[in-house]
């Protein structure tokens, strides 16, 4: 089950096509769909959790806290929308591109891929590259 949950004003405006293609992704990497949530925030907020949780005095884009059993996914995603819309503006990328990339990041840290190393980066780009192409079809 993936629900999404609101800490801003901030609402998505195609939550079940959103939560169909996820669900897509997941289950072509042979994983299964446990409980998500995710929770889009501000950068006061998740700068918040960064803190307390890792120890980071940084803002962030995203933070997953991982529950995943197996192959079963499961956990709680918080992204920050003003990461969003600035990285999108850094990037050069629309804002629904940038938010779609981290939606799907999210996720694919939870079947293992990584994001450390620029091995792992670019293995992370191609994989969210391919859910992405999904959701545009």
């Amino acid at each position: 089950m993936i629900e999404f949950n609101y800490e801003t004003d901030f609402k998505l405006t195609n939550e079940t096509q959103l939560t169909n293609w996820v669900v897509s992704c997941i289950e072509n990497n042979d994983f299964k769909v446990g409980e998500i949530n995710y929770i889009f925030c501000d950068d006061i907020y998740l700068h918040k959790l960064n803190i307390e949780f890792l120890q980071h005095d940084t803002y962030t884009d995203i933070i997953s806290f991982d529950n995943t059993i197996g192959k079963i996914i499961g956990g709680d995603i918080f992204i920050s929308i003003e990461r969003i819309r600035e990285n999108a503006t850094i990037f050069k990328s629309s804002f629904e591109a940038e938010l779609h990339r981290v939606i799907i990041h999210g996720v694919l840290h939870y079947m293992g891929y990584k994001d450390k190393t620029k091995e792992d980066k670019h293995l992370m780009r191609e994989k969210e590259n391919n859910c992405l192409t999904k959701l545009n079809n």
